[in-house]
């Protein structure tokens, strides 16, 4: 029994080398291609995010209870990106 062992790791030893080599390096690979879709991904969901026009409308009460005092269940949302009672806030400091 162990001269079968010692034959299959001493036939199998010539490989490991660049079977290790292989798996390491499309492990990191992977991993690479992982992070690269992850950061892309989540640069697409920032850019739609920042579409939506809520902060500035004089209707946005910047209350966590009360967002918007016209449509609160879209307030803050990707349905408020073409939301017809958008009005821009004209001053600021009156809202």
């Amino acid at each position: 029994m162990f001269q079968l062992i010692s034959f299959l790791i001493h036939g199998i030893q010539p490989f490991l080398i660049p079977i290790c080599f292989i798996v390491a390096w499309t492990v990191i690979i992977l991993v690479v291609l992982s992070l690269w879709a992850a950061a892309r991904d989540s640069m697409t969901t920032a850019k739609q995010m920042h579409q939506i026009p809520c902060t500035g409308c004089q209707f946005f009460t910047d209350n966590y209870r009360l967002k918007c005092t016209i449509r609160p269940s879209i307030a803050n949302t990707e349905e408020a990106i073409n939301c017809s009672d958008y009005q821009p806030k004209t001053n600021p400091y009156l809202y």
